[in-house]
């Protein structure tokens, strides 16, 4: 059985798996249902190395939990998707991007791509301008970075000038080794 703990997630109910069993057995005749959650500690005074965290519940308020999280899903199912829901998403994709730190370089996302075998066949198939846009940015970010100095603020990369330049050939790339991969099965 699983039960929901608001302060520590969920835990099992069952069998006590610590020295507190005549405790469990006291909580269980007066009507309170034992939940404990395993932690894993090093050592404990008592010499355990599996120590148990205990926590009594009524049976009526564990009743009661479950009807409220069955109540918050289905009114969660039922309601459409908000839009704050894509303006979170740009929010937190902006967040995610800004904390990268590469943009503080002057670089953009696909110049941090690591170089598979499918990204060195895209970068070599780049026209001659966009590689050597590419490989100044990356000259450009190993200075800053051995110097220890990042680009002015007004220099950063924002996440709306940010431009997949190399997704197309990537994307083609994929496609062929796929195709040639299916070929070779046959």
């Amino acid at each position: 059985m699983l039960a929901y703990d608001f302060f520590g997630g969920g835990v099992e109910s069952g069998p006590a798996r610590s020295h507190c069993d005549s405790h469990r057995a006291r909580a269980c005749k007066s009507g309170w249902r034992f939940l404990s959650g395993r932690v894993r500690t090093k050592t404990l005074n008592r010499g355990h190395a599996d120590a148990t965290r205990l926590r009594y519940i009524s049976a009526p308020d564990l009743e009661g939990w479950r009807s409220r999280i069955e109540l918050l899903n289905s009114k969660m199912a039922a309601r459409a998707p908000a839009k704050a829901t894509s303006s979170l998403l740009q929010g937190l994709k902006k967040w995610y991007y800004n904390a990268a730190g590469f943009n503080k370089y002057g670089l953009v996302r696909d110049d941090t791509l690591y170089e598979d075998d499918d990204v060195k066949e895209a970068i070599r198939r780049l026209p001659e301008n966009l590689y050597n846009e590419r490989m100044f940015r990356i000259k450009r970010a190993l200075d800053l970075s051995l110097k220890h100095q990042i680009l002015p603020k007004e220099m950063w990369t924002k996440y709306e000038q940010d431009v997949r330049y190399l997704e197309p050939y990537l994307k083609e790339v994929i496609a062929e080794r796929k195709e040639k991969e299916e070929w070779n099965k046959k």
